[in-house]
C-alpha cells in the first residue's frame, strides 16, 4: 500500500471514528430532559387535530411554501457548488492536470478514453462538476432538510439535530473517499478487465466512464449518511437499537434491493460492493443508537 494511500486510508477511518467518539461522549456527559419540557415550543400548526379540510389545507400551505422556499435555496446552493465544481473540473491550477484527466490516470491508467457523441466531454464534466457540487452545498441542503422539520421538534430535539449537522458533511466526504479508493477502483478493475481477449477488448467513452464514477462517487458519499441518520433518528425516540437489531434480515432485503436499482452497470459485482458497505453501515447505525442517552425515569405518583 503507497503512503499516499495509507494516509488517506488513515483520514477516511478517522472520520468515521470521530462521530462514534462523539456519541460516546454524548452518552456519558449528557441526558435528555423529560419528553414535553416545554410544550409551548412544539409547533402546533403541524397538528391538524379535529380541524376541517379548509382549516386544515390553510394551515399547510403556509409549511408548504417554506417546503418550496428551503427546496430553492438548497437547489441554488447545489447550483452554486457545481459553477465551482466546473472551475475545478477545468482547472489545471489544483492538481496539475485537469480533474478528468487525473481521475482517468488514478483509477484506470491504462485506459485512453473515446468521445462519439457531440457535447460528449462537456456533459460527462458537467457530472463530474455536479458531483462536487452537492458534496460543497451538502451543509447547506442538509440544514435546509433539518430546518424544516426543526419547528415540530422539542428544544433538545434541535439541539441533537443542529449539533450533528457537521458529522453529516464528514460522512459524505468519508464515503467519498471510500468509493474513490475502494468501490470505484474495484469496480473499473472489473467491468474493464472481464472478458478481454485478442479480439475483444473494452474502449470506454468518456461518458460511460465519467457516469459510472460520478454515480458511484456520490451514491457513496449518501449511503454514508446512514449512520447518522439512524444515530438522529433513536435520539428523537422514533427508532431504538432493540427495533433496528430485530429487523436485520429486512433491513438486508431493503438494502440489496436499493443497491441494485442504484447500481450504474447492474451487475451483481457492482451491487455487493454497495450492499456490503451499507449493511456495516446500517451495523454501525445500531452501535450509534445503543449510545443514545436514556431519558431520566420519572417517579411514580403516590
Amino acid at each position: 500500500m503507497s503512503p499516499t494511500l495509507l494516509l488517506s486510508v488513515s483520514i477516511m477511518v478517522m472520520l468515521l471514528i470521530v462521530p462514534l467518539i462523539n456519541a460516546i461522549v454524548v452518552r456519558i456527559m449528557v441526558h435528555d430532559p423529560f419528553p414535553g419540557d416545554d410544550p409551548d415550543a412544539l409547533d402546533e400548526s403541524f397538528l391538524p387535530g379535529n380541524l376541517g379540510v379548509g382549516d386544515f389545507w390553510q394551515n399547510i400551505v403556509p409549511h408548504l411554501i417554506e417546503l418550496r422556499d428551503r427546496g430553492v435555496r438548497a437547489a441554488l446552493a447545489i447550483a452554486i457548488g457545481t459553477a465551482i465544481g466546473f472551475w475545478l473540473v477545468n482547472s489545471p491550477n489544483l492538481l496539475g492536470k485537469q480533474l478528468p484527466e487525473f481521475m482517468v490516470e488514478q483509477l484506470a491508467p491504462n485506459v485512453t478514453l473515446q468521445a462519439i457523441g457531440v457535447g460528449e466531454i462537456f456533459l460527462s464534466y458537467m457530472r463530474i462538476a455536479l458531483v462536487v457540487g452537492v458534496a460543497l452545498a451538502m451543509p447547506i441542503v442538509v440544514y435546509q432538510l433539518v430546518a424544516f422539520f426543526a419547528p415540530a421538534l422539542l428544544p433538545h430535539e434541535k439541539r441533537i439535530v443542529f449539533i450533528a449537522l457537521p458529522f453529516v458533511t464528514e460522512l459524505f466526504i468519508a464515503g467519498v473517499a471510500f468509493g474513490w479508493f475502494f468501490t470505484v477502483r474495484a469496480a473499473l478493475e472489473f467491468l474493464l478487465g472481464y472478458g478481454q481477449t485478442e479480439r475483444i477488448s473494452t474502449m470506454p467513452t468518456v461518458d460511460s466512464f465519467m457516469g459510472t464514477v460520478a454515480t458511484l462517487l456520490l451514491w457513496n458519499g449518501v449511503i454514508f449518511q446512514l449512520p447518522a441518520v439512524i444515530y438522529l433518528l433513536a435520539r428523537i425516540g422514533v427508532v431504538s437499537a432493540q427495533q433496528l437489531a430485530g429487523t436485520r434480515r429486512y433491513a438486508m432485503v431493503v438494502i440489496t434491493i436499493l443497491a441494485a436499482l442504484i447500481t450504474p452497470t447492474g451487475d451483481p459485482y457492482n451491487l455487493l460492493l454497495l450492499a456490503v458497505p451499507m449493511y456495516l453501515l446500517y451495523e454501525l447505525g445500531i452501535v450509534l443508537a445503543r449510545l443514545v442517552p436514556k431519558p431520566p425515569v420519572l417517579p411514580e405518583p403516590a
